[in-house]
């Protein structure tokens, strides 16, 4: 996952090596969104039936062609396919490693794969920032260092699922994969539509970080060097860990409504900070609105979970990431696109509030539904 927002810290590096405008940097990010959003609507649950390590050593071979692209991108299109190859393996690891993890675990431990799990996901997109950014800053060949660095990460990643057993029983050839889009079953919409609209708030909200925040960090608050860049975008996703580590003690039926509240803050501090041209509340924005999304994240998870038949749960959870993808997508190329009439600072503000929106709507829904089962 580290792969996936390795580019971050380095798209102003691109920008001068290549020329392009800030709504092109959300179109470049947003691919990676959509690479990921069709796998999970084609092959979501694929390894269910072929086998959990065949589905990682195809993520692990997009990862390793999408470091290369990177290796030799001289124009968009190029940036374009990195993105999108990036996105193909995020797509293959996100539920297949989490489904991984969880039967890999002994007995004793299980209660905890499920966050080991996650936090694997989430800590990965953020050490990719912040790994790109203190290579980019303190060594020599950013736009090279970095993708030699992840293909090595790749190959020693490929070497060790060799060595793990297969935990399908059953598993048939690669090659018997079929398309299948994840189902929603009709007892899981009731809590789907509040729990998707909070992970939508809270994926645009990271996917903002990782896409125009260095933007924003270099043109408006002069932060020219790329490790505090990296170290601003890793702190969000660092916050999201924490976040999760909350629900267990407040259960996932209040995770999320709370999880809304907290995502709201970080948005005002986002906001302040856009307004105020002021690095710590962007910083403070990042942990709080990161906490705030992990709580909501894993209280939407395990609502969904709970909610669905076992046959279906994992299209159910697909479909959950699915919209949680396209918050990462939509709100940042609207950002983009409304950059070059209004401003960079003017657009943020637009989002937050919009997204604030989301989230409240979200939270009250499902605190009133709590309200009447009680």
């Amino acid at each position: 996952m580290t792969g996936t927002t390795l580019p971050t810290p380095l798209y102003g590096l691109y920008q001068e090596k290549i020329g392009f405008s800030e709504l092109t940097v959300t179109v470049v990010f947003a691919v990676y969104a959509l690479g990921v959003i069709g796998v999970l609507l084609l092959g979501g649950d694929v390894s269910d039936t072929v086998g959990r390590r065949p589905v990682l050593l195809c993520g692990l071979g997009f990862a390793a062609c999408s470091a290369v692209v990177f290796l030799a991108a001289d124009d968009v299109p190029l940036l374009l396919l990195g993105r999108l190859l990036s996105g193909f393996a995020a797509g293959l690891f996100t539920g297949t490693g989490t489904a991984y993890v969880l039967e890999l675990a002994p007995p004793e431990h299980r209660a905890h794969a499920g966050f080991v799990a996650t936090a694997a996901n989430m800590g990965g997109l953020g050490c990719g920032p912040l790994l790109s950014g203190l290579l980019a800053e303190y060594a020599p060949d950013p736009l090279v260092l970095p993708f030699v660095v992840h293909l090595a990460l790749v190959a020693a990643s490929f070497a060790l699922l060799l060595l793990l057993p297969e935990t399908v029983a059953g598993a048939r050839p690669l090659r018997t994969a079929r398309p299948n889009r994840p189902t929603l079953p009709p007892e899981v919409r009731r809590v789907f539509v509040p729990a998707a609209v909070a992970a939508f708030a809270g994926f645009s909200l990271l996917g903002l970080f990782t896409s125009v925040s260095p933007a924003f960090l270099t043109g408006e608050l002069g932060v020219h060097n790329r490790a505090v860049v990296g170290l601003v975008v890793f702190t969000a996703f660092f916050a999201s860990t924490l976040g999760q580590l909350l629900v267990p003690r407040l259960g996932t039926a209040r995770a999320i409504p709370l999880g809304c509240l907290v995502l709201i803050a970080g948005l005002a501090l986002l906001a302040a900070s856009l307004a105020w041209t002021a690095l710590a509340p962007l910083v403070l924005s990042a942990l709080v609105g990161g906490a705030g999304q992990g709580m909501g994240l894993r209280g939407a998870v395990g609502e969904i979970a709970a909610a669905s038949p076992a046959e279906h749960r994992g299209g159910a959870l697909s479909a959950l990431f699915v919209v949680a993808y396209f918050g990462i997508s939509i709100p940042v190329i609207g950002v983009g696109l409304l950059t070059g009439p209004v401003g960079l600072a003017h657009a943020g503000l637009v989002f937050a509030a919009c997204m604030a929106l989301l989230a409240a709507a979200s939270g009250a829904y499902l605190l009133r539904q709590a309200g009447t089962r009680t």
